[in-house]
């Protein structure tokens, strides 16, 4: 049973995710095995954030990193290496692919996957 502050939460989450992996597929006819690109999962209901992180680190040139964390439901889970397709609808839609880095933090009401910028199945 999904609690009021989940429901809350998620009515926040204006973004939408589709995840897709790569499955062994056996084609009848030749019996050669490739692998393909297979939906897991379309059109989940997310929030994308972006933090901009500014180090010195005692150099005169400081370096500038991005971390970015995708916010979605505990229910779902998403395996390493998958490639995660966002899709962003503000006055103008725009689409990111990311990758997995490293376990969820799951909580109560959701959880937090940090992305990389996806650079081909692993």
């Amino acid at each position: 049973m999904v609690n009021a502050h989940r429901k809350a939460l998620e009515r926040l989450w204006k973004d939408r995710c589709s995840v897709f992996v790569k499955e062994k597929v056996t084609d009848p006819t030749t019996h050669l095995t490739d692998f393909e690109e297979m939906p897991l999962l379309q059109d989940q209901p997310c929030k994308l954030s972006f933090e901009t992180v500014t180090s010195t680190g005692g150099d005169s040139v400081a370096t500038v990193t991005q971390n970015v964390k995708l916010f979605l439901s505990p229910d779902v889970n998403i395996p390493a290496g998958c490639k995660i397709v966002v899709k962003r609808f503000n006055d103008l839609e725009r689409e990111f692919t990311y990758s997995k880095s490293g376990e969820a933090g799951v909580f109560t009401n959701h959880q937090e996957i940090q992305l990389v910028p996806f650079k081909g199945y692993a």
